[in-house]
């Protein structure tokens, strides 16, 4: 069984150990949960590339002491001259995954942390900008190793990637991508963040910075413009919740998948699925992803153009009609489309007066659009994938439109005062294994440990998979895997005992009686967890 780690006061969770070590030591010098997780949102940038990026977005829930819970949202829009008509033009059916033309939403996550900066101040935070990403620039400057995750990736369009800008001049070596241990340098990159450690980060939008950034861009020939830079601006969202039980759970409303995940568990919480790891337990699952995606996908898109209020579907009646119509012998033969590959980040920080963050950040594919910014070593996002060409689509592409998100931190609080973070990379995945961990340790009475190191399964495509199947880890029971066969499910054993594909998730709980704090990350990734 894998060791519970457990911290006296305060605790990080992070995909690399490098980020974790950095938020344990800006909690140890007095730092609060945001301030924390701001340096790891730094320092995850330059050591785990492939998944991240300040190029990117990214995505906060955070509950103060008192209980309230605040979501920020920093994704960036599509750029002014990211228009239908202007792909059409250039030839496309489809927005490329990779190059300039894939380059074209704002990168939203630097304004984010803003944002948590002003609330991490709000909270008794004191800690300067320059010492919180001190890590990120010695990192970027003096160079680390290439880790293990990055060094077995296989990028989807590979090709393309490679030809994007600058992208083999900053991440190939000879051509051929790094193996694991080699030492990368990022001397621009290091530039770039000393500039937002002494100017502040909305140098990135509004000043030299964004300046630079604007005139690269515009040099390469993306669609996003310095007025589209000058124009953004991070929000606060209310975050979408779900009286689960003796929890309530938090998730990120539109344009996130937040809803998806929050009706996975509310719908399999109505099957009373008795027993833990067996074959009702994941038919549940699997069914429950099923008609939450088929929900998500007909309501989730930019916030300020939803057509329905995503909480309808979150009442007591409106689940339980869901619920009802799960055949609990027999698989339904509901498609799904063509989901997001999500190559992510998720951590967790809660310090020692309770203040707990999820957070999630990420360039959408591996490197994103692969094009690095010449003058500031950015390599910037490709989320806007996302969008369709297709005017009648839910999610069409439109200038200053928001694109649709896989990525949902998640929070939740336990009757007995019980404080959760938790998530997962993953795009289309993300949803279904925080189902799983969830489940398996406020369900089932799993350890934080073992709800996250047990195997997984995934539903739908996958990153190099068209196949709509249920992709499994080897380490399920045989029998369970014959049981689902036997109501219908297509099973695809994917040959590993710990796959990729199949999510890096991590989970914080911290126990109000003794404020002490349980702390995991996947041993799917390169990292773990540190605390004081």
């Amino acid at each position: 069984m894998p060791e519970i780690p457990v911290y006296a006061a305060a605790a990080v969770a992070a995909p690399h150990r490098l980020a974790a070590q950095t938020g344990q030591s800006v909690l140890a010098q007095g730092g609060n949960a945001i301030e924390a997780m701001i340096a790891m949102a730094a320092a995850i940038a330059v050591v785990y590339p492939h998944m991240n990026g300040i190029g990117g977005d990214g995505f906060w829930l955070i509950r103060a002491p008192n209980g309230r819970v605040r979501g920020i949202e920093a994704c960036g829009p599509a750029g002014s001259e990211a228009s239908i008509a202007r792909y059409r033009e250039k030839g496309y059916d489809a927005i490329p995954s990779r190059g300039p033309d894939a380059a074209l939403t704002v990168a939203g996550t630097v304004g984010g942390w803003q944002l948590a900066l002003d609330l991490a101040r709000a909270l008794g935070g004191r800690l300067p900008r320059d010492l919180l990403l001190a890590d990120a620039v010695r990192f970027a400057r003096e160079g680390c190793a290439v880790s293990p995750s990055e060094a077995r990736y296989v990028p989807q369009a590979l090709d393309a990637l490679h030809d994007a800008p600058n992208f083999g001049a900053t991440y190939l070596r000879d051509g051929k991508p790094c193996p694991e241990g080699t030492l990368r340098r990022q001397p621009l990159l290091a530039a770039t963040l000393e500039q937002l450690a002494h100017a502040g980060f909305e140098d990135f939008y509004r000043g030299d910075l964004g300046r630079e950034i604007a005139a690269d861009l515009q040099r390469l020939g993306a669609p996003v413009t310095r007025a589209d830079l000058e124009a953004y601006r991070p929000r606060e969202r209310a975050p979408l919740s779900l009286r689960r039980r003796d929890a309530t759970l938090y998730n990120f409303p539109p344009p996130t998948q937040g809803l998806a995940a929050l009706l996975i568990l509310g719908l399999f919480d109505r099957l009373n699925v008795a027993r833990a790891e067996s074959a009702a337990h994941y038919h549940g699952l699997i069914e429950a992803t099923k008609r939450a995606f088929a929900i998500r996908d007909r309501v989730v898109t930019d916030f300020d153009r939803l057509r329905v209020d995503p909480a309808s579907f979150l009442t007591p009646d409106r689940l339980a009609r869901e619920a009802a119509a799960i055949r609990m012998d027999r698989a339904a033969p509901v498609p799904l489309r063509d989901p997001g590959h999500g190559d992510t980040v998720w951590m967790g920080a809660i310090d020692k007066d309770g203040l707990a963050v999820s957070f999630i950040q990420s360039v959408y594919w591996e490197y994103g659009s692969g094009t690095v910014l010449p003058q500031t070593g950015i390599c910037w996002q490709n989320r806007g994938m996302s969008f369709s060409l297709d005017p009648n689509a839910v999610n069409p592409l439109e200038p200053g439109r928001r694109p649709f998100h896989t990525l949902i931190p998640a929070l939740a609080a336990f009757d007995d005062g019980r404080i959760m973070a938790y998530g997962s990379m993953g795009g289309d995945g993300q949803p279904q294994f925080q189902a799983q961990i969830f489940s398996r340790y406020a369900d089932y009475g799993m350890s934080v440990a073992d709800a996250v190191d047990a195997p997984r399964l995934l539903y739908g495509r996958t990153w190099g998979a068209e196949s709509l199947t249920v992709k499994v880890e080897d380490r399920f029971d045989p029998a369970c895997i014959a049981a689902l066969r036997g109501m219908g499910h297509a099973i695809e054993e994917l040959g590993g005992a710990y796959i990729d594909s199949l999510g890096h998730a991590g989970m914080l709980v911290r126990h109000a009686q003794n404020g002490r704090i349980e702390a995991v990350h996947d041993p799917r990734s390169d990292g773990g967890s540190e605390g004081l």
